[in-house]
């Protein structure tokens, strides 16, 4: 599948925002840590936040191939950009599949044009990528359901204004992804956003704990209407999340290989420029084909989404190898950097510093390697 016209368009409305506004004064913001609320604005004006969401709701509608085009343009310029649309992205993928119809009237339009934003709330403290030891619960109740239970490393979550919380809504279903549900809930009493969890990278969007102490959310805050289908409805969601991930990846990646393309031909050693040296030309080859290679398979998983078909196998595979080639890709381009590489006039260090949360994020890849062996073992079962 290719872009059409205006999804070619929207990718280079994407590359000129980085360039032109985000890549003078990235360092702004992620020196201090400082939340870029300047640029969220300006991705709300120019439909970033409506990718996913139906034309018929106020959204851009584009494919997925196309959002993994834009996500990958914003993490090249700054990762940090592409994660403030992740989650939310996600949970409007979930909505637009899943929702009634009175949540996609509700929410899309909002979610559209970033008046709302949302965000995944999946991870627990004690849990990690083990989601089937979720504790989280939501109790049914007359006319709702009273939610207990925290949730940790959620990004965007003190600018959130809904939350696609995957809990356990039947706690005596056995096994137990059978009684868990996504309840689409917006902050109230009974909820708290904890202070922003310090971290090595991704920084300027928050990661922060989420505590839920007897909250209580009407019946109709169940994404589809019905309960205990949460486990499938996420597991969806995550293809379309992994695709993401692996889209930031590539950005990184990206930007780590055209930094060390342009040092290589720009700096000097023995009287030529040292991708003439051996050891860094192979650097170069070899980035550049880990970086095609990745690309290539984020794009399969993308299309194959485009197709309606299901992308578990092929997400997991991009997710895995572009999360580890954008770290290896960081890591190669501070190499041919040399000392100037671990030096913060440079933006290769940041790269070293962002790549690894696509290798721990939405599921780590020791979990996308069991995902992949057992979508393999399945599809070629003898």
């Amino acid at each position: 599948m290719s872009l059409t016209r205006d999804e070619e368009q929207m990718v280079a409305l994407v590359r000129d925002f980085i360039d032109q506004r985000v890549a003078p004064r990235v360092r702004e913001f992620e020196e201090d840590d400082v939340y870029p609320e300047e640029f969220i604005e300006q991705m709300k004006e120019l439909g970033f936040f409506g990718l996913l969401a139906p034309a018929d709701h106020g959204g851009v509608d584009v494919s997925m191939e196309c959002f993994a085009r834009v996500c990958e343009e914003l993490a090249r310029g700054w990762m940090s950009l592409a994660g403030a649309i992740g989650g939310h992205s996600v949970i409007t993928y979930l909505i637009k599949t899943f929702g009634t119809e009175q949540q996609q009237a509700t929410y899309l339009p909002a979610m559209a044009d970033g008046s709302i934003r949302a965000t995944m709330a999946l991870t627990e403290p004690s849990g990690g990528s083990d989601l089937q030891a979720m504790r989280t619960h939501a109790d049914p109740v007359d006319g709702g359901f009273v939610i207990t239970g925290s949730k940790t490393w959620i990004s965007n979550a003190s600018h959130s204004g809904l939350f696609g919380l995957l809990c356990v809504t039947d706690r005596s279903a056995a096994p137990a992804h059978q009684g868990m549900s996504v309840l689409l809930v917006e902050p109230g009493e009974g909820f708290t956003v904890s202070k922003k969890l310090p971290k090595l990278g991704y920084r300027g969007v928050e990661a922060c704990e989420l505590v839920f102490d007897g909250m209580h959310v009407p019946a109709d805050a169940v994404l589809g209407g019905e309960p205990n289908r949460g486990w499938a409805h996420m597991m969806r969601g995550l293809e379309v999340g992994r695709v993401q991930v692996a889209s930031r990846a590539l950005g990184v990646g990206q930007a780590s290989l055209e930094a060390a393309t342009r040092y290589a031909q720009e700096r000097e050693s023995f009287g030529k420029p040292i991708w003439k040296h051996q050891s860094v030309g192979n650097l170069i080859a070899d980035m550049a084909t880990k970086q095609q290679a990745a690309r290539l398979l984020t794009l399969d998983a993308a299309q194959k989404l485009d197709r309606g078909e299901r992308a578990d196998l092929e997400a997991g595979m991009a997710k895995l190898f572009a999360s580890e080639t954008a770290m290896q890709l960081a890591l190669d381009s501070l190499r041919v950097h040399g000392g100037y590489g671990y030096s913060k006039e440079y933006d290769v260090e940041r790269y070293f510093r962002d790549a690894p949360l696509m290798i721990v994020g939405e599921g780590t890849n020791e979990i996308q390697r069991n995902v992949i062996a057992a979508q393999h073992i399945a599809r070629n079962k003898i």
